[in-house]
């Protein structure tokens, strides 16, 4: 039975706690919310940060002998308190995934029901000391930091099963190749009494096992594996189809099927060796961005919506989303699955929390594995993100040595969220899930004990000096660009109606700045001042191109590095999840930024790509620059041509070159060495490859500068 609809609801305290909980309270006058729902979208409440005592009526026929009843509620925005016809039940906490409480005894009592829930989500006010596990959904620097998403944001329905309730289901994919593929399973059983029962598992439509199992009273976790011949593997798009498969679990009690669940997973195998990912034993350069919540009010999000988050990443060149500091809702994933898209799932924490999480955060850690774990798109778990706080106080003023100190500090130095509780919930995703890697954290520098440190957040341009300067820090660094997880610049969307751009210049900054992410002093160091520009209109434009020159050079360079060192990239970041003037490629409407061409063009299977040239040159002067073909193709490119056109005001100059370009590789093609001519303007260098299928172009250019 599902309980969706209008809920009656009133701010909690403690009146109500003792009043308002039962049969007989009389909430007529509350006023009304939507479950699911965030109370911040009702009228009344949109001010809120709770907790609200939420309450509906319902009828249910009284459960025979052999039936239970239970309330679940699948998604929580953050804590609750719940109590069926006035009797206590239950306190769950964590946003997402479901809550189960046995009410059998409770529904034989009548058949007219209140069930009444106060929802509790304490608001953030700092990046320190945080308390609940809801990641970027509370104080986030790229979407609005006075968002509360309270309430009961998914389904709340009442159960029925027959005495043994299969309460959990983790289905794994351990090992899988074009012979056999290996599951393990694992279930979280509830009997009303000790039995035995028998556990049937169908995958695919067929009975590939089934167990006698004894279970005690209450919770039983019971372990069990499967093997599946030839099966057909699943593989992310640019490899491969995504076959997926069903896999059923049936209690079976005294002859009789007293619960089932059933899952959709896909066939595959993931290994990661130096922050170089295999699928299927088929190695892969990953190209990716951040995924932010498609919506911050993620209850109202459609999976159509999902779904196209997905899709415009694709549609992009990329391989991969990094879930970034959030859990999303099941369409998402189910999109992932269906259209061959990689997920870096990220746990929930995002920067730093008090130490009265850790228990809670490896529970939950727990519970994300059951809840996700059997989707083939995702390929790691990420336990924490930024526990430094690493571009905490970065964005406010021009960076100086003191900030500089902090921050290497804040790297290097033992801390208790970096040190110990990233790596309790490390163990326990490992512990849950032996079958995808998982990193302790993000964006963490090499430091003792973990002298290889994590994956890098890189923001040159942005946070850190010029953004020319990844090219000689991966030279001089390259364990840092083993993978790079986060790089970008801000731009001003194209949906830009939060802005009133008819005062231009005077707009209100305080309010951009506090409420919709920008960070002004960092742009104007990088895009010239805002009173440079005659028009709105020219300050975006050139905040975009900014952006999307930074996000190109990023990712040509780090392709180049294609497994000597990097294992891939992800830039930061796919989409907005409110109105915001943030680091997005699409913006909260998805109208695409100019970065989001460029990331589309950089991503190709095969580009072309020559050293920079300088930002300006002089007459007579010396240059070299090396030529690179990256090849994701599974094929080499024989018979390419490369034609490379150098022109200035008044001449030009072409080379040309053929020969094979390797398959799933970088190939160096040449070195191109020319003195800069005497002459006005601008110089320019086209790139051209033309092989049987497939074709490349590359532009460069520099202003020739005379000087005295």
């Amino acid at each position: 039975m599902d309980l969706s609809g209008r809920w009656r609801a009133a701010t909690a305290d403690d009146q109500l706690r003792r009043t308002a909980v039962g049969l007989y309270c009389d909430d007529s006058e509350w006023p009304e919310v939507q479950v699911p729902g965030h109370w911040r979208n009702e009228p009344t409440f949109a001010d809120s940060d709770g907790p609200l005592l939420l309450r509906t009526h319902f009828e249910l026929p009284e459960p025979s002998v052999d039936e239970r009843a239970w309330v679940v509620l699948d998604g929580i925005f953050y804590q609750a308190d719940i109590w069926f016809d006035g009797a206590y039940i239950g306190d769950p906490e964590g946003y997402f995934f479901p809550h189960s409480f046995d009410v059998s005894q409770l529904a034989r009592l009548s058949t007219e029901h209140v069930l009444a829930v106060e929802v509790a989500c304490s608001p953030h006010k700092s990046h320190r000391g945080r308390r609940n596990i809801t990641g970027v959904f509370q104080q986030w620097d790229a979407a609005d930091p006075t968002w509360n998403p309270g309430g009961l944001w998914r389904p709340v329905r009442i159960e029925t099963t027959g005495t043994v309730r299969l309460d959990r289901l983790r289905v794994l994919c351990r090992d899988a190749n074009e012979a056999s593929a290996h599951l393990r399973l694992h279930g979280r059983l509830d009997s009303d009494a000790p039995r035995t029962v028998r556990i049937r598992t169908t995958v695919g439509g067929a009975v590939l096992s089934e167990v006698e199992q004894s279970l005690a009273r209450g919770t039983n976790e019971v372990d069990w594996t499967l093997d599946i011949d030839n099966p057909q593997l699943w593989w992310p798009w640019s490899l491969g189809e995504q076959p997926l498969t069903t896999v059923q679990v049936d209690v079976v009690v005294d002859g009789e099927v007293s619960h089932t669940r059933v899952l959709r997973t896909g066939l595959r195998e993931v290994s990661m060796q130096d922050w170089v990912w295999s699928i299927n034993g088929e190695r892969l350069f990953l190209k990716g961005a951040n995924l932010a919540p498609t919506r911050l009010d993620i209850a109202s999000v459609t999976p159509s919506e999902f779904r196209r988050d997905v899709e415009l990443a694709r549609e992009a060149g990329l391989d991969l989303l990094r879930v970034h500091g959030h859990i999303s809702a099941p369409p998402l994933y189910e999109a992932a699955d269906e259209l061959g898209m990689l997920l870096w799932q990220d746990f929930p924490l995002q920067w730093s929390y008090a130490r009265d999480v850790r228990r809670r955060a490896v529970t939950q850690a727990t519970e994300a594995v059951f809840e996700l774990g059997h989707h083939p798109s995702i390929i790691t778990w990420c336990a924490h993100n930024e526990p430094t706080g690493a571009a905490i106080g970065l964005s406010s003023d021009k960076p100086t040595w003191r900030s500089a100190v902090r921050y290497v500090a804040g790297q290097q130095l033992p801390s208790w969220n970096k040190n110990i509780l990233d790596g309790w919930v490390k163990r326990a995703f490992e512990k849950a899930d032996e079958t995808r890697p998982t990193t302790s954290h993000s964006g963490v520098m090499p430091h003792l004990p973990e002298l290889g440190g994590s994956d890098s957040h890189l923001y040159f341009g942005w946070y850190h000096g010029d953004e020319r300067d990844l090219a000689g820090f991966a030279a001089t660094f390259p364990r840092m660009v083993r993978f790079v997880s986060e790089f970008g610049a801000q731009a001003v969307p194209n949906s830009a109606e939060f802005i009133d751009a008819g005062v231009w210049p005077t707009l209100d900054w305080e309010a951009l700045e506090t409420r919709f992410g920008l960070q002004r002093s960092v742009l104007e160091r990088f895009v010239q001042p805002s009173s440079a520009y005659a028009t709105f209109e020219q300050w975006r434009t050139a905040t975009q191109r900014y952006q999307a020159d930074l996000l190109r050079h990023h990712i040509e360079t780090l392709r180049r590095l294609k497994y000597h060192p990097a294992g891939g990239f992800c830039l930061f970041m796919l989409n907005d999840a409110s109105p915001s003037i943030s680091w997005s490629i699409l913006d909260h409407k998805r109208s695409p930024k100019l970065a989001y061409h460029a990331v589309t063009e950089a991503c190709r299977p095969v580009i072309v790509v020559a050293d920079r040239l300088p930002a300006a040159v002089s007459p007579g002067d010396p240059i070299a620059l090396d030529v690179h073909v990256v090849n994701d193709l599974r094929t080499a490119l024989e018979g390419a041509t490369l034609r490379a056109h150098l022109r200035w005001s008044n001449g030009e100059h072409e080379w040309t070159f053929t020969g094979t370009v390797d398959a799933d590789d970088v190939t160096r093609i040449a070195t191109l060495q020319f003195v800069v001519p005497d002459a006005p303007g601008e110089l320019w260098l086209d790139l051209t490859l033309e092989a049987e299928h497939v074709a490349a172009t590359n532009r460069c250019q520099t202003q020739i500068v005379h000087t005295a």
